[in-house]
C-alpha cells in the first residue's frame, strides 16, 4: 500500500511540476519593469556625463547591457505633470493638475499603463511615490478606504506614500488603506550651509508613529525586492517602482554618506544607484533577467544650483542648461535606459526625440493591445528603437511639455522665459533677467545647441509662427 501511494505522490508531483513548467514556458509576453527617480539630472549618472562626481556604477552597467535615449523628454518639469503623462500617455495639458492635493487627477475611465498590462494578463504593482491625488484626499478619514489612488487606476498592488517626502502629513499607504494615521507632529527640517529647500529639508506637519524619512528609500527597495520573490510563476509582472529620492529630504544611510564628490546629494543619489543594483541582482537569482524589460529615469531635473556647480565640480545637468521647474532641457530632458536581454543591442544609443507619455502605446505594442485612437494622440510606439528598427520607427511630431514649451525635432520653442520659480528663487539678478525674458519668446535649435545658449527667435520668425500655431492648437 505504502509503494502504491508513494507512486501516485510522484505521479501528482511530476503533473505538479510539468503544469509549472509549462505556465512558465509560454509567458512570452515580458515582464516589465519601470524605475523612476525624483529629481535626478541628466549629468548624474556616469554614462551620460563622464564628468560626473558621483559614482553610478550600477546604472551605467544597465546602459552597457542595453539603451541609452541621449533625447528622452519628461512631459513636465515637476513631479505630478510626468506622472500624469507616463500612466495615461497624455500631455498634462490635457488636464487641470491644480486639483491635485486634494483630488485624484486621473479619470476612472482613463486607460493607464497599469490597465493597459492588467487588461493584457499582466500582474500590476506600483510602489513609492504616487503624487497624482487621492479622492477628497484634503478631507481623508484614515480609518477608512481610500479611493482614487493607484488601485482605482490599473494597480493590484500599491505600497507607497502620497506625495514628496518633504510634503506632510507623512504616512505610508498599502493598497487602498493607511498603514498608520499620521496622529502626531513633527518639526520643520533644514540643513546649514545649503538654500532652505535642499539637504535634509522637510516641511512641519503631522506624522505616523515610527514613520523615519531616512529609512523611506530603504523601506521601497525591499518592498520592490519582495515582490520580486512573491511573484506569480507564469504570469508577467509590471513593477511601477516611484522611488522618493534624490528629492528632499537629502538622507543618505550611512553606508552611503561620502561616497560622491558632490556633497548630500551625490551621496544620496548613490544610493539610489544602489536600489538599481538590487533590483538587477535580484532578477539574476531569480532567473528573470532574460524576459524583463527594465526602464530606468527620473522624473524631472534637480534642485541644484550655480553655487553647487562651483562649491562640487558637479554639473547635475550635464552638458544642459536649467533645473527643475524650468522651461529648459534641464529641467525635462532625463537620462532614460532600457535593457531587455536578447531583444536590445547592449551598448546601444538613439538621439531620437521620445516622450515618457510614448510608454503606453509602447507598453500596448509589447502587449499585442490594439489601442483607441484618442489614447494614441499624445502617445508614440518606440518599440522599432528599442529593438533597432530604426527603419521602421517613423519621425515623432512635435511634442508638448506643459502649456508653454513645444519640440519639433531640432527646435525648441519656449513661451516666455527658460527660467522657472526655483532657479530665480535666491537670485534678484535672475529673477530681473526672468520678468525682461518672460515678455518674450527663446527658440533653440537643441541638436547644434544642447545647452541653449542662442536664443534663434528673431533669427527664425517663420520657425517661431509655425511652432506657435501648433502649440495654440493644443491649448
Amino acid at each position: 500500500m505504502k509503494r502504491y501511494l508513494l507512486l501516485f505522490m510522484m505521479i501528482i508531483t511530476t503533473l505538479f511540476i510539468s503544469c509549472e513548467a509549462k505556465r512558465v514556458l509560454n509567458q512570452t509576453k515580458p515582464n516589465i519593469i519601470f524605475i523612476l527617480a525624483d529629481d535626478m539630472g541628466y549629468g548624474d549618472p556616469g554614462c551620460f556625463n563622464p564628468q560626473s562626481k558621483i559614482p553610478t556604477p550600477n546604472i551605467d552597467r544597465l546602459a552597457e547591457e542595453g539603451i541609452r535615449f541621449t533625447n528622452a523628454h519628461a512631459p513636465g518639469s515637476w513631479c505630478t505633470p510626468t506622472r500624469y503623462g507616463l500612466l495615461t500617455g497624455n500631455y498634462p495639458i490635457r488636464t487641470n493638475l491644480s486639483k491635485h492635493r486634494v483630488s485624484s487627477q486621473i479619470e476612472p475611465d482613463q486607460i493607464t499603463i497599469g490597465s493597459l498590462l492588467q487588461k493584457n494578463g499582466y500582474y500590476t504593482a506600483c510602489i513609492g511615490k504616487w503624487h497624482l491625488g487621492f479622492d477628497n484626499i484634503d478631507k481623508i478619514n484614515y480609518a477608512q478606504t481610500i479611493t482614487g489612488g493607484p488601485i482605482d487606476r490599473g494597480f493590484n498592488e500599491f505600497f507607497g506614500m502620497h506625495a514628496s517626502l518633504d510634503i506632510p502629513p507623512y504616512y505610508y499607504i498599502q493598497n487602498n488603506r493607511v498603514v498608520a494615521a499620521p496622529t502626531e507632529t513633527i518639526e520643520a527640517s533644514y540643513t546649514e550651509g545649503v538654500t532652505p529647500i535642499q539637504g535634509a529639508f522637510w516641511r512641519a506637519g503631522k506624522i505616523a508613529p515610527g514613520f523615519v524619512h531616512k529609512e523611506v528609500q530603504t523601506v521601497f527597495t525591499n518592498k520592490a525586492l519582495k515582490f520580486l520573490e512573491n511573484r506569480r510563476d507564469g504570469q508577467p509582472f509590471f513593477l511601477y517602482l516611484a522611488l522618493a529620492a534624490p528629492h528632499t529630504p537629502w538622507l543618505p544611510t550611512e553606508k552611503f554618506k561620502n561616497t560622491s564628490r558632490a556633497g548630500m546629494y551625490g551621496d544620496f543619489v548613490n544610493q539610489v544607484d544602489n536600489s538599481v543594483g538590487q533590483i538587477m541582482q535580484k532578477l539574476k537569482q531569480l532567473d528573470l533577467e532574460t524576459n524583463t524589460l527594465v526602464f530606468f529615469t527620473s522624473d524631472n531635473g534637480p534642485v541644484w544650483y550655480p553655487v553647487d556647480e562651483e562649491k562640487y565640480g558637479h554639473e547635475s545637468v550635464g552638458i544642459l542648461r536649467g533645473m527643475k521647474g524650468d522651461a529648459l532641457d534641464g529641467a525635462h530632458r532625463m537620462p532614460f535606459i532600457a535593457r531587455w536581454p536578447a531583444k536590445i543591442k547592449p551598448g546601444s544609443a538613439s538621439s531620437k526625440v521620445i516622450c515618457f507619455t510614448d510608454m503606453l502605446t509602447t507598453f500596448a505594442a509589447i502587449a499585442k493591445d490594439s489601442l483607441p485612437d484618442k489614447n494614441r494622440r499624445d502617445s508614440h510606439n518606440i518599440l522599432p528603437l528599442l529593438l533597432g528598427q530604426t527603419g521602421k520607427y517613423p519621425a515623432r511630431p512635435e511634442m508638448i511639455i506643459m502649456s508653454r514649451i513645444i519640440i519639433d525635432g531640432d527646435w525648441k520653442l519656449i513661451i516666455g522665459s527658460g527660467y522657472g520659480g526655483l532657479s530665480v528663487l535666491y537670485s534678484e539678478e535672475l529673477k530681473k533677467e526672468k520678468e525682461e525674458a518672460d515678455k518674450g519668446l527663446e527658440l533653440y535649435n537643441i541638436m547644434n545647441d544642447p545647452g541653449e545658449t542662442t536664443n534663434l527667435a528673431a533669427q527664425h520668425p517663420e520657425i517661431v509662427k509655425r511652432l506657435s500655431g501648433l502649440l495654440d492648437k493644443y491649448k
